[in-house]
């Protein structure tokens, strides 16, 4: 499961990271969570030569069947395993597909009854992608509401000492392929959705200051002492 992350970068980083021309000013944040904005890419469903577009959405996907748009507070993580077959993200891996932008996120590992939250991010601590679904559900009065989720897969040699799973990260090699609306066999996502490599990435432990989602601030990515 993965239940924070950051986005420290500017737009102008992360515009050029995902290959996006315009891109609004983001503000540094530190301890994103479920049910917040979050800075997405993604492209036109129709055009393979659509242009990549930044935009923010809500973390937690909401299905356009349902019924109550609350069903995305559970929804903030689909199962690489099992992202073709489950109805909630089906039809959203087939036709709507994103990358989420992060430059780092949080796991805890238990010890005992404490919980010792971690830092991981990448070694060169540059921005990169967790694979994305987003949805678009309109409710009875004709709100619109935009929301995604991150793929996890089983964890890396890194990971596997803090927790059991992982969001997918994707190598910027796949990035096209994993927004090409051309594409919608499942059979030939499954291949992206592997352990990123252990050896390019970094954890070291934080502070509970991270627990609260309240707290967006240096603080949470700080060293524990």
């Amino acid at each position: 499961m993965c239940g924070r992350f950051t986005l420290r970068a500017p737009a102008s980083v992360v515009a050029e990271q995902f290959g996006v021309l315009d891109a609004e000013p983001l503000r540094p944040r530190y301890n994103i969570a479920p049910t917040q904005p979050v800075a997405v890419v993604r492209r036109g469903p129709k055009s393979t030569d659509a242009p990549r577009q930044l935009v923010m959405l809500r973390w937690g996907l909401v299905p356009s069947w349902a019924k109550d748009p609350k069903i995305g507070n559970r929804l903030i993580n689909a199962r690489a395993e099992t992202v073709a077959e489950k109805p909630a993200f089906r039809s959203a891996l087939r036709r709507r597909r994103c990358l989420v932008a992060a430059d780092g996120f949080y796991e805890w590992r238990q010890a005992g009854k404490a919980r010792q939250p971690y830092f991981i991010h990448l070694v060169d601590d540059r921005p990169f992608a967790f694979a994305g679904l987003w949805e678009l559900w309109e409710g009875p009065d004709h709100t619109v509401l935009e929301t995604c989720a991150l793929i996890t897969t089983e964890a890396n040699a890194l990971m596997a000492s803090i927790h059991d799973r992982m969001p997918v990260i994707l190598s910027p090699d796949d990035y096209a392929l994993w927004l090409d609306p051309a594409i919608q066999d499942p059979k030939e996502l499954q291949p992206l959705l592997r352990p990123y490599p252990s050896e390019a990435m970094a954890a070291h432990p934080v502070s509970t200051h991270v627990n609260n989602p309240r707290n967006d601030d240096p603080r949470c990515v700080a060293p524990a002492a």
